[in-house]
């Protein structure tokens, strides 16, 4: 019993490493990408056909916007990342990280290319399968978050 409890924590301990480690790099990586012209053309579907994002268009021009949307990404990556010596801004950097994903999955239902026309049942697009992954970043925002709760507690 005792091995099994010592396993099953080691490999909670490893995954939540995992999890974490992986969406820094999501988050970074992509943040950084959001300074280049095929990703400000890549969301201005998303975003234009949003109502959060659509009234901030017209004040900032698409790059703009993909330029805050990239530092923003950056910015909670690297609080996320901070865990170890900072387990409230990890915390911050992980709620953050949250309504982001609950804002980018809001996108499924605003945005018109993301079903695929014809098709019987509801059928996602590439761009439906592009958005759909960011339920598994939400999820793993949540763990962190919660990891970093716990951290702060100790």
């Amino acid at each position: 019993m005792t091995t099994r409890n010592g396993t099953a924590h080691a490999l909670t301990s490893i995954g939540t490493s995992t999890v974490r480690s992986a969406l820094v790099m999501n988050l970074v990586w992509i943040g950084i990408l959001k300074f280049e012209d095929y990703e400000v053309e890549n969301i201005q579907p998303l975003v234009s056909s949003s109502p959060l994002f659509a009234p901030v268009l017209k004040k900032l021009n698409e790059t703009e916007l993909a330029k805050i949307v990239g530092i923003t990404e950056i910015a909670l990556g690297s609080l996320i990342a901070a865990k170890p010596l900072a387990p409230r801004a990890s915390a911050l950097g992980g709620i953050g990280a949250v309504a982001m994903f609950a804002t980018t999955m809001s996108f499924l239902l605003t945005t018109p290319e993301v079903w695929q026309e014809g098709h019987g049942a509801p059928k996602l697009s590439m761009v439906g399968q592009f958005l759909i992954k960011d339920s598994v970043l939400l999820g793993a925002s949540l763990l962190v978050t919660a990891e970093s709760l716990r951290a702060i507690r100790r």
